[in-house]
């Protein structure tokens, strides 16, 4: 009797709280934040689960902690599920560790269930994630697709610590998985995810079949005046940043979003110098976070501000300099991959709605060398980042139960929509960067698969 694979949802949930108990803090949330005590426990506790369940458990050079499940052809590349179990400060407990506990109650109900799927399947904990303690953020996707590490050896997280020394730590503290090289074939990607947002919960969606994920620059503003007594500088003497700042922000925030509702402008950080009550500042400083899916609309929000800006400054006898210090292309996900979510999501009919994560993760690195995809769960208020972020036990089961039915599908197609002409990643690790890789022919097709040069800012398709 062939058994149909189910999530159990009290182990999900179970495993969850279990989970949120390590780095738990006194107002319900997580710090866990990337390399630390408390990561390395997550990590410990995850891999101990799979190897009592049998699997095969190997880490990388970044600390990516991969769970295998063989197919049944050993020639092709794995389909990788998951996402990462490292956590903001004050963090809460289903961002990032649903997806990644989902994606293991998937390998399990696969294994209950003794289904065969043609690909192995491997779950994947993506390291330093979040990017709190140890800046960037998705060190551990970036240096899968391409990125060179060696870069990063001297970075010194927020708290003194040295990522070097805390990398090294975090990969001996678990002898029993098998470090494998860094960056390897891969069929594709698929990822569940809180949406980290409103709209799912306010739109009473329990799913959200994510497209892309939108670009994101950060641009720095400074506007230079001249510093003066707050008494007795009368208004025809000044030349006040302050007033030029607030103008700039003000006719930015009444254009970019209203006209565009694909666009995100934030200023999230204003600093004025010398920072005295009584006195006109000397210059003030903000940073300006914008952010969509299409590049030529990011290029044209980037002008404006400059624009904006160097005219609001102008007007009060200021200066305005404004430098890029950000720029994270987006990334639109394989409509196949897409597809095969949107065909799970149907056969459990569950109402659902496309979406573009405004978030970036670890899927927009995934998705320029191979097909990739998300699933989107709604959280309570659209809180993340927050020790209150809440998701209810049914969508983050009902989430799992998509991302088991979207699985096993993309692990067992017998056809080329997960092959031809995809993007594949490869990775030199003695060369400490990307390089590009002609892949033996494509076992589905018996055609040759296409060249890729890895990079950390995308890829380029090369003629085969």
């Amino acid at each position: 009797m062939t058994l149909v694979p189910e999530i159990d949802g009290e182990r999900l949930l179970g495993r969850l709280d279990a989970f949120a108990r390590i780095g738990a803090t006194p107002a319900g949330g997580v710090n866990r934040q990337a390399f630390s005590i408390e990561d390395r426990s997550a990590r410990r506790l995850l891999a101990e689960l799979a190897l009592e369940r049998g699997f095969a458990v190997f880490q990388d050079a970044m600390a990516n902690l991969f769970i295998r499940r063989e197919g049944t052809d050993a020639t092709l590349p794995p389909l990788l599920i998951g996402s990462h179990l490292d956590s903001q400060p004050t963090g809460g407990r289903f961002d990032g560790a649903l997806g990644t506990l989902s994606a293991f109650e998937t390998l399990e109900a696969v294994e209950d269930a003794k289904v065969e799927t043609r690909m192995p399947i491997e779950v994947v904990a993506w390291a330093n994630e979040e990017g709190s303690r140890f800046a960037p953020g998705v060190m551990g996707s970036m240096a899968f697709t391409g990125a060179d590490i060696s870069a990063w050896q001297s970075i010194v997280g927020s708290d003194g610590a040295s990522l070097a020394e805390e990398l090294a730590a975090t990969i001996s503290a678990l002898p029993e998985a098998t470090l494998r090289p860094l960056g390897m074939p891969i069929s594709g990607y698929i990822e569940l995810h809180i949406e980290q947002g409103p709209s799912l919960e306010k739109e009473r969606l329990p799913i959200g079949v994510v497209t892309a994920v939108q670009g994101t620059r950060w641009l720095e503003v400074s506007i230079e005046g001249a510093a003066g007594h707050a008494g007795t500088t009368g208004l025809a003497y000044r030349r006040d940043p302050m007033v030029a700042a607030v103008a700039a922000m003000h006719r930015l925030q009444t254009t970019v979003m209203p006209l565009d509702s694909s666009a995100r402008l934030t200023v999230g950080r204003v600093t004025a110098k010398p920072g005295s009550i009584n006195a006109i500042p000397q210059s003030v400083a903000f940073a300006v976070d914008i952010r969509h899916p299409r590049v030529e609309r990011l290029d044209a929000i980037e002008a404006e501000t400059r624009q904006v800006c160097a005219a609001e400054a102008g007007a009060q006898h200021c200066t305005a300099m404004i430098r890029r210090s950000f720029d994270m292309p987006g990334a639109a996900f394989s409509p196949d991959m897409v597809k095969t979510v949107e065909e799970a999501v149907n056969s459990l009919r569950l109402p659902h709605k496309q979406m573009i994560s405004g978030a970036f993760h670890d899927a927009l690195f995934l998705a320029r060398v191979a097909p990739a995809a998300m699933i989107f769960v709604p959280c309570r208020e659209g809180l993340s980042h927050n020790e209150a972020e809440y998701v209810e036990p049914a969508y983050a089961v009902t989430g799992a139960r998509v991302l088991l039915k979207a699985a096993i599908a993309a692990a067992s197609l017998d056809d080329s929509r997960h092959c031809s002409g995809r993007l594949i990643a490869m990775r030199s690790v003695s060369s400490g960067g990307g390089r590009h890789s002609c892949l033996p022919p494509c076992p589905c097709t018996n055609k040759p698969c296409s060249c890729v040069l890895t990079a950390l800012v995308g890829v380029r398709k090369m003629d085969e």
